[in-house]
């Protein structure tokens, strides 16, 4: 028997049936504000108490067949190679430790798979974001993940291609692993370049802001505005995270540099398809 997000979800805190009600507006009111300051909010026990060991037994169990190739990185995923000016951030160079289950691997019945394909869902995180609707990205890779972090490792600084990001975490980690983000550090606009390349040289510490996350809880991100990583993870357990990407207009898939960086793999889709974006930040 499969499950809907409203089976899975705490309906008592979060009324995704119930569009519209009086509980609804309250939770899309405070959300928007959240967003709209910080371009980050946080959902706590957003998934049934019962639920929990579930949804971290479902990452457990697929988290062998996460591409784990370790890769030399910038915060654009831009090939590292890319002509760049001298002091142009892209050109700091990090290790991306962390390795990410694709959507295709990710079993129909799973928690966050049912999660990611419910309207309700969709309707409920669009309004939150203050959109119309909501699309799920037409990458068959990159659309829903799961991200493992293993012991020693790390999700290096980044910046998304997809506007809206929904995650979760899974399994927490035994010690680090702590999600860091810079609000708002750019814009459609504007790179910022100046604050970037503090941040990715260790100076910027007064534009990183730190969340406490615990599994169940949701997270509602604008991550392709503000640079943002997981640090190290320490201890014996790995850090999973479910991300679910979505965006305002259909038809999204990543550029095959990414896709080859993230999974390993490119699919035909990705490679007859130009990326579709909103702007022309660097990716």
């Amino acid at each position: 028997m499969t499950a809907s997000a409203v089976q899975v979800a705490d309906t008592a805190r979060y009324p995704l049936s119930e569009p519209g009600s009086p509980a609804w507006r309250e939770i899309v009111s405070r959300t928007r504000a959240e967003l709209r300051e910080t371009g980050c909010s946080v959902l706590a026990d957003f998934i049934r108490p019962e639920l929990r060991d579930a949804l971290r037994e479902e990452g457990a169990k697929i988290a062998p067949e996460a591409y784990a190739k370790v890769e030399r990185v910038n915060a654009y995923n831009i090939a590292i190679d890319t002509p760049l000016p001298e002091d142009h951030p892209g050109r700091t160079i990090m290790e991306r430790g962390n390795a990410f289950v694709a959507r295709d691997r990710i079993p129909a019945t799973a928690v966050i798979q049912q999660l990611y394909t419910s309207r309700e869902f969709q309707r409920f995180v669009a309004d939150c974001f203050e959109l119309p609707e909501l699309h799920e990205l037409a990458d068959p890779l990159s659309g829903l993940v799961l991200n493992v972090i293993e012991p020693g490792r790390a999700h290096p600084w980044h910046f998304d291609t997809n506007e809206y990001t929904v995650s979760m975490l899974t399994q927490e980690a035994a010690d680090g692993g702590v999600f860091e983000y810079c609000p708002n550090i750019r814009s459609e606009t504007a790179e910022n370049f100046d604050d970037v390349r503090a941040v990715l040289a260790g100076e910027g510490d007064h534009l990183i802001r730190r969340l406490t996350l615990r599994p169940g809880d949701l997270q509602l991100f604008r991550g392709r505005f503000a640079l943002h990583r997981v640090s190290s993870v320490q201890g014996a357990v790995a850090r999973h995270s479910a991300i679910f990407a979505y965006s305002e207009r259909p038809g999204v898939i990543g550029s095959p540099e990414r896709t080859r960086q993230l999974f390993g793999r490119v699919l035909p889709e990705h490679v007859a398809s130009a990326a579709v974006r909103g702007d022309q930040l660097l990716d």
